[in-house]
């Protein structure tokens, strides 16, 4: 696959791991237990999080599971990729943009914020944590293995994704853009605002 671009569709199997945000793990110490965050994937995917030791009746168990959870089909989103979690310039520039100016997010039709970096989810889980994220609008979650960076080509280094935003309305790719080396600039919260 090639880099995406305005107009194409959002590939398909594209699935990232995430720590979904719950008040058992809304502590910075709290792990919590990584699942798949299905962007475009048909796959069975766990839909809610089950408490050790818990086993649910079969019934109940089967309503968990959805077979067609295609999370960017019915939503506006913005993907937002950085280089690494807690890395200055994603700390200190890229993502507070798009935290502070959540309200206007959601006033032009955004579903939903899904920051990704290479990182394992724990370590997206706990820099949503340190930036006071506790809600599913803005989520940090796992491009496990880039793979999903490696395959649009937008990588800084074999274990870094690029700097990079995608807005997906409803499976279309309405904008793409890659930061140019050491910048926040197409890919900020301003620039995409600017693209709603």
């Amino acid at each position: 696959m090639s880099a995406l671009k305005a107009g194409d569709s959002f590939p398909e199997d594209v699935v990232f791991g995430w720590v979904r945000p719950s008040p058992e793990t809304a502590g910075f110490n709290a792990c919590g237990v990584p699942t798949k965050y299905p962007a475009s994937s048909r796959k069975i995917t766990p839909r809610a999080t089950m408490t050790l030791g818990a086993i649910p009746p079969l019934d109940k168990a089967r309503k968990l599971m959805q077979a067609d959870t295609l999370e960017f089909k019915n939503k506006k989103v913005v993907l937002v990729s950085v280089p690494g979690a807690f890395t200055p310039t994603c700390s200190a520039n890229h993502i507070p943009g798009f935290i502070a100016k959540t309200a206007e997010l959601k006033a032009k039709g955004v579903d939903q914020v899904v920051v990704i970096a290479c990182n394992d989810s724990w370590v997206m889980s706990a820099w949503g944590k340190a930036n006071n994220i506790h809600d599913e609008f803005i989520i940090f979650a796992s491009d496990d293995d880039c793979k999903f960076s490696k395959s649009i080509g937008w990588m800084t280094s074999p274990d870094r994704t690029g700097r990079y935003a995608l807005v997906i309305d409803h499976g279309k790719v309405t904008y793409a853009e890659l930061e140019p080396a050491g910048g926040v600039t197409v890919s900020g919260a301003d620039a995409i605002l600017a693209k709603l």
